[in-house]
């Protein structure tokens, strides 16, 4: 059966091919919409409800479709990818010496022999960032890795280094939960 990720992240192709040999990278073109009116669990899932969708109406045949997002919360204010440097400062400034929160949700479409399932789920992990001074800021911001990350931090990256502690699963945090698609997959016995 054909397993369709729907991303252009490396991260996230990088956790499928863990699981999957041979997979299809389309990307959706939708912008996510970070406005919507729902708690945290409800918009990661229809974010990646929507990237899933979009891509699965672009193909056809048997095939298992994986859509992915991910956001951060602290202190009831979420957090997107930056709009620019100015921006990313911020985030880093709030993150600093605090517990915050990354929601990533899974959707995985599958039509096999003219039938479709759809699982739609989410995961939570916690991670206290250490004191960011600005020296510290500004010096991670010389990589550029920011750019594309929710909370303008990648835990698999540079940033590593300001994280203190974790609660939760790491790929949730990566930004695809490794551990519920493998469930999902195997129940389907995609893999």
């Amino acid at each position: 059966m054909k397993v369709i990720l729907a991303s252009s992240s490396p991260r996230r192709q990088m956790l499928v091919s863990q699981m999957v040999k041979d997979f299809e990278i389309i990307v959706p073109t939708k912008d996510e919409d970070m406005t919507l009116n729902m708690s945290m669990s409800k918009l990661c899932e229809t974010l990646s409800l929507q990237k899933a969708q979009e891509v699965f109406e672009k193909t056809n045949g048997d095939r298992v479709v994986i859509g992915s997002d991910c956001m951060v919360s602290i202190k009831g204010k979420r957090l997107g990818k930056p709009h620019s440097r100015e921006d990313a400062v911020k985030m880093l400034k709030l993150l600093s010496s605090r517990w915050h929160s990354v929601y990533t949700g899974l959707c995985v479409i599958i039509e096999k022999n003219g039938q479709i399932k759809k699982y739609i789920t989410h995961d939570v992990s916690k991670v206290k960032f250490k004191k960011l001074s600005q020296e510290d800021i500004d010096w991670y911001l010389t990589f550029d890795e920011y750019k594309d990350k929710a909370g303008a931090y990648a835990v698999q990256g540079i940033s590593n280094v300001f994280v203190e502690k974790i609660h939760g699963n790491l790929t949730t945090i990566i930004g695809l939960p490794a551990h519920k698609l493998y469930d999902i997959l195997k129940s389907e016995k995609v893999i």
